[in-house]
């Protein structure tokens, strides 16, 4: 995190902007981090655009500032009253996420901050949602909210995958880690490292090395393939100090997986990786973020390679 720390909340009028101020507050204190908010509203300037201002229309108009203003003055008195440095804005352009990530860039926040919540069959037809395009191209952590609390000895769960061997998916697990542990300390919580391994996939890999129509030894490979992946997984959370008691290899596939571990180990924060998204394949859903995020009952903190 950077020595001058800023959290960019990000509130919508159609979110419930209560859980999200308050982790906000949280997160605020406990990094020392000052917050600048930002509701988004372009009803306003949507109105002043598209029509030629009447008295009436400006009266709208009026009124809607009037309430923006008040509606900020609510969410930021409780951030004060506990000692939060915060200012606030509205953001009035369209569509949100470009405007989000403009701001950032202005700001060079530590971490985006963001409610979220049930995305319908609808909007993962159209892949539109602000929420996954900002889980694809927003350059800073982003820190989903979720509408439950936080415990006083919250569970922070970091998800990996140690297996692969390119040098950009290794550096993208220690700084899911570096996250990761960096807010279990300070919340004097406990981290959990997890890996969720599908072995049938595994051993999908290892019959493509073969040209022989051969009947596979399945038990042996998947023995060792869990072995290989136990060890690479124990050798880097020794390599971040992590206890292997704290380390949980599961079988299956990472959707399935984490919100079922999420639930079993009552976590409050998931972390995981994200891979940024260009051109066409930014409108396929693929990462694991997208797929997981209706499903996993707590905070998900997403970190990109790339992220400040």
């Amino acid at each position: 995190m950077k020595d001058s720390q800023t959290i960019l909340v990000v509130v919508e009028t159609d979110i419930d902007p209560q859980p999200i101020v308050e982790r906000s507050a949280w997160l605020a204190r406990l990094t020392n981090s000052k917050v600048v908010l930002l509701l988004c509203d372009a009803d306003a300037n949507t109105l002043a655009q598209r029509f030629i201002l009447t008295s009436e229309a400006k009266d709208i108009v009026a009124t809607i500032r009037r309430a923006q203003k008040e509606l900020l003055d609510d969410l930021v008195r409780p951030l004060r009253e506990t000692g939060v440095t915060v200012s606030a804005e509205v953001l009035e352009e369209r569509p949100i996420a470009d405007a989000v990530i403009q701001r950032a860039l202005e700001l060079n926040p530590w971490v985006v901050v963001k409610g979220t919540q049930y995305h319908s069959q609808a909007k993962r037809a159209v892949f539109v949602d602000t929420d996954w395009q900002l889980i694809r191209s927003c350059p800073y952590a982003l820190w989903l909210v979720k509408p439950h609390g936080i415990a006083k000895t919250p569970v922070i769960v970091a998800a990996v995958d140690p297996t692969h061997q390119d040098d950009k998916s290794a550096k993208l697990d220690q700084k899911i880690i570096e996250h990761a542990k960096d807010i279990a300390d300070k919340s004097d919580g406990e981290l959990l490292l997890l890996h969720a391994f599908e072995a049938l996939t595994g051993i999908g890999a290892e019959a493509t090395r073969t040209f022989k129509p051969i009947r596979l030894p399945v038990n042996e490979i998947s023995d060792e393939l869990k072995r290989k992946r136990r060890q690479k997984l124990d050798a880097l959370a020794k390599a971040n100090g992590i206890d292997s008691v704290y380390t949980h290899l599961v079988d299956g596939n990472a959707r399935d997986v984490l919100p079922f571990f999420a639930r079993e180990r009552k976590a409050d924060l998931v972390v995981m990786g994200a891979i940024a998204r260009w051109g066409l394949a930014r409108k396929i859903i693929g990462n694991t973020a997208e797929k997981v995020l209706d499903d996993l009952p707590c905070d998900i903190l997403i970190v990109r390679l790339d992220d400040a």
